[in-house]
């Protein structure tokens, strides 16, 4: 896994975004169209804004899948998911080719329908965050590491509800979905490259235990260290608690 510490979110983002640009442009160069999967949270946001700014991405040729959604909460609320990977993603871009994970719908037959889609042709990129409990997706500790379906229902742990509710989505944590459809923690070891944007300091003691602590479904986006193209951009923020040998400052 690839450490990458910049001294602000705002070059966090464009490094990340130029790094997924560039591996969109390849997919695209090389066999006509790119596969991506996006994770759309707070933490996203710098990051998929300069992504889909960036000139000479022919997004036409892009397919795109979502990471993961709460079940049972309409799309109009401020906290969809797929709320968010329609204005941050697929709206400014165009992309016509988009899978979303509809909460409001038969959870198991979305679950089967998008598992069968993302199952058909390797992903390209794959955009993800990790959570205040290093959660991966809504894969929370602890996670599924065997489990081949692609696509799974999961329950919302406490830690993963409280961070909803301080991310101002909801005003209490009663409001948050106890269940949600999640990407699984293989299928995202899947793709051929992973990009995780982690910035501030709320996320600091999970990056901690994900870099330095042991690969472990407690900590289930520790698993990123398994894969053999996963790079993770960090803030000094969110690196602050990483040993000094551990962290390359850009």
């Amino acid at each position: 896994m690839n450490l990458r510490v910049f001294n602000n979110k705002r070059l966090l983002s464009e490094a990340a975004a130029d790094q997924a640009a560039a591996a969109i442009r390849q997919a695209i160069r090389d066999r006509g169209g790119a596969r991506i999967v996006a994770a759309t949270a707070a933490s996203q946001v710098e990051f998929l804004q300069r992504l889909t700014g960036t000139p000479g991405i022919d997004w036409r040729r892009v397919e795109a899948f979502h990471l993961d959604e709460y079940i049972g909460l309409p799309i109009t609320h401020p906290g969809s998911f797929r709320k968010m990977f329609l204005e941050q993603l697929i709206n400014k871009t165009g992309i016509s080719n988009y899978h979303l994970l509809d909460g409001d719908a038969d959870a198991p037959e979305v679950v089967r329908r998008v598992s069968q889609a993302i199952a058909s042709a390797p992903v390209d990129i794959m955009f993800l965050g990790i959570g205040e409990n290093a959660h991966l997706a809504f894969n929370d500790p602890p996670a599924d590491f065997e489990t081949e379906e692609p696509y799974l229902i999961v329950n919302l742990d406490e830690a993963c509800r409280r961070q909803q509710v301080g991310e101002a989505w909801f005003t209490e944590i009663s409001q948050v979905p106890k269940q949600a459809i999640s990407m699984s923690v293989r299928q995202i070891l899947k793709a051929k490259e992973l990009l995780a944007v982690v910035p501030d300091s709320r996320k600091a003691q999970a990056v901690k235990a994900c870099v330095e602590g042991e690969i472990s479904p407690m900590a289930p986006a520790s698993i990123l260290r398994t894969h053999p193209n996963a790079t993770v951009y960090l803030d000094t923020n969110s690196a602050a608690l990483l040993t000094t040998a551990t962290q390359t400052t850009t």
